[in-house]
């Protein structure tokens, strides 16, 4: 029997941490393995609780999501993070992403699309779509533009994609336009292992902490 996906919901509001309470604890295959009011909680609640995923809000008055996540990820491995947001087009969102966030929900998702979101990114899948990342990416644009020129980005991006194989840049492509493995499997003709395979050496090759990132290389290549 699959143990059940534990989540940490982390957000300095106590309405919207009793409301996703209520939507964990209802749904099967979840646990609320705690909360944290701000994100200089965090460390010691992961600790606590050993979650496999965290819902963190981006915008709290001590230490924001960002900085949350940033050291949740920066020292490897850890727990999946799905960012919070009240709006779909946050720099701080990209830049949550571009520090290994897995995705993020706009706080007025439904809640059976956040059970499905924590349960697609525990099992390794990405909570995110081409067009939000390309919404995201051009909402930031002009403000890295100063400090880390778009051409120069791209360029970067297609120089770490040389170092892939003819198939694992197909699979990098299906991962950019956000296709699940059961997706990619189908349209690449190969079984859902060998997806799998191929993203894990994706991540290796890319150095990306999870698919996300390995979407962003896609996105800053200028390929999807």
């Amino acid at each position: 029997m699959t143990a059940p996906v534990r989540v940490l919901v982390v957000d300095d509001d106590p309405l919207v941490r009793a409301a996703l309470t209520m939507v964990l604890g209802g749904a099967e295959g979840l646990v609320l393995a705690g909360e944290a009011g701000d994100g200089d909680e965090v460390p010691a609640a992961v600790a606590a609780c050993s979650p496999d995923v965290v819902l963190m809000d981006i915008r709290m008055p001590r230490v924001d999501g960002l900085a949350a996540t940033e050291r949740l990820k920066g020292s490897g491995g850890g727990p999946e993070v799905i960012v919070l947001t009240t709006f779909d087009a946050d720099a701080q969102v990209l830049r949550a992403l571009r520090a290994g966030a897995s995705g993020f929900l706009v706080k007025d998702t439904p809640p059976a699309a956040i059970v499905e979101a924590v349960h697609r990114v525990a099992e390794g899948e990405p909570m995110l779509s081409p067009g939000v990342t390309r919404r995201l990416i051009a909402h930031v644009a002009e403000a890295e533009q100063a400090t880390d020129p778009v051409d120069d980005r791209a360029a970067r991006a297609r120089q770490r994609l040389v170092a892939l194989s003819e198939r694992e840049r197909d699979v990098a492509l299906a991962v950019g336009r956000g296709l699940s493995n059961a997706e990619i499997s189908a349209e690449l003709y190969m079984s859902v292992a060998t997806v799998k395979a191929h993203v894990s050496r994706l991540l290796i090759k890319l150095a990306a902490a999870n698919r996300v990132q390995v979407a962003l290389v896609v996105h800053d290549a200028g390929l999807v």
